[in-house]
């Protein structure tokens, strides 16, 4: 551009090269190269729009200087340069405009007056339609002012990003807002963050040459590294011990799961036995009743059965005395002849029919359940019990014993067992089945 000017021979235009290479430099951090570029300038052959720039560059320049030397002896003599410039950039601008209200309030800041130039930046983000560009250098100003104010740091952290967000939106690599919001998260201690703005700050000031700004970010990076790893360290130091701690819990967990499902084991054993013998017990208990309820009955109908026959004994003793006193040794044997043994035993047997019935109502039924149709029992319709159902009426009595059952019913042993055997034979349930579930017919609840 400058030799274009040269070639052109105009002086004006030679003057505004140097001020943008000035500008160059100047973000580059080279503040010799930047003054020896400004050398020479006819500041009055320039025009006003020339003269701003102009004025604005050594503005910046000076307060650049003043902040970088930073002691008592030229920081001040800086500044003061520094206030002489920026009045004269403020005198070119227009009244109400963006660069006398940033400039006016940039002044102030420059000299403490922090709440005055506060409500100037506000009044530029509120009321004044920006660009991009011109919107990141006022919220990154403003933060910068709450940057100090630990009450508004949460506002600061917002304007920053806000002006990080709009130099990308605008494609600026010359960014001061991003290292001052990585600057602001390492104070609050967020690590992961602030790692992560610094590398992309950095990267913007490699790709710019921004030197100073390399040499800040370059201050701060290491240590971040270092907090980024010692972070990691913890993190990975925490992990570990959730993991261990969990490892331990699943493990407890399992041992007691483990001890639970034994001690649920032998619960459940001991249940079951406890179960087993509460059915046992039942079982007894149900025997037990059924055969107080059995004898009560059967003592009952056999002490009537027994009174009788001793009533009827004593009758045909005194009818015997009596013929004997006499001597009517014909009129005995009449009165033996008389004695009808079958009819008293098919007597004793229907009364014992009866009394059975009585308390097994639903023998007969249960027991042809047994059977096949064809094969099933029936007495016939003056028959209470058949001699076949009487046996098993006794063993559901509990006679099993088939010699006192043959003594009883007045048969031979065989004869009962071949009937027994020609009974079982047609049941439907195995022989060794059938006697068990003849005993599982249930007698009524005689009351």
């Amino acid at each position: 551009m400058q030799e274009l000017s040269h070639i052109l021979k105009s002086p004006s235009k030679e003057y505004y090269s140097k001020i943008k290479i000035g500008f160059i430099l100047l973000s580059s951090g080279m503040f010799k190269e930047t003054f020896d570029s400004l050398q020479g300038i006819d500041v009055t052959s320039l025009d006003d729009s020339v003269k701003f720039e102009y004025y604005s560059l050594l503005t910046r320049a000076y307060y650049d200087c003043a902040g970088y030397d930073n002691d008592h002896h030229y920081t001040p003599y800086y500044a003061d340069l520094a206030n002489k410039f920026i009045d004269s950039a403020i005198a070119l601008t227009q009244p109400n405009s963006y660069d006398k209200i940033y400039l006016t309030g940039y002044k102030k800041l420059k000299n403490g007056n922090l709440q005055s130039a506060e409500t100037d930046f506000n009044e530029l983000l509120d009321h004044h339609k920006l660009t991009l560009h011109q919107t990141a250098i006022v919220a990154s100003t403003l933060g910068n002012i709450y940057a100090n104010d630990a009450a508004r740091r949460e506002q600061c952290a917002d304007l920053l990003a806000r002006a990080s967000i709009c130099d990308i939106q605008s494609s600026t690599k010359e960014t001061v807002a991003l290292f001052w919001l990585a600057e602001l998260l390492y104070k609050t201690g967020d690590i992961k963050n602030v790692y992560v703005y610094l590398e992309q700050a950095l990267a913007d000031a490699e790709f710019y040459g921004a030197r100073q700004r390399k040499i800040q970010i370059g201050t701060l990076l290491p240590i971040v590294a270092a907090e980024k790893l010692n972070y990691i360290e913890r993190e990975k130091s925490r992990f570990l011990i959730y993991l261990a701690s969990i490892t331990a819990l699943a493990l407890l967990v399992i041992w007691f799961s483990i001890m639970l499902s034994k001690q649920l084991k032998k619960l459940k054993t001991k249940e079951k036995i406890i179960d087993d013998k509460n059915v046992q017990l039942e079982k007894i208990n149900e025997r037990l009743t059924e055969g107080t309820k059995i004898k009560e009955e059967y003592i009952g109908y056999f002490f009537n059965v027994i009174s009788g026959y001793i009533l009827q004994l004593e009758k045909l003793k005194r009818s015997i005395d009596t013929k004997l006193a006499i001597k009517k040794y014909d009129d005995i044997q009449i009165i033996i002849d008389k004695i009808n043994i079958k009819k008293d035993r098919d007597n004793l047997f229907y009364t014992f029919d009866h009394v059975f019935i009585k308390i097994f109502p639903n023998f007969i039924d249960e027991f042809n359940s047994l059977f096949k149709k064809e094969d099933q029992i029936w007495p016939k319709e003056h028959e209470v019990l058949t001699t076949d159902l009487r046996i098993f009426a006794l063993m559901r009595m509990g006679i099993n014993d088939t010699e006192t059952i043959a003594k009883i019913l007045e048969y031979s042993e065989k004869t009962i067992y071949v009937y027994k055997m020609r009974i079982k034979a047609k049941a439907l349930v195995p022989g060794d089945q059938f006697d068990h579930r003849i005993m599982e017919i249930k007698a009524v609840d005689l009351k």
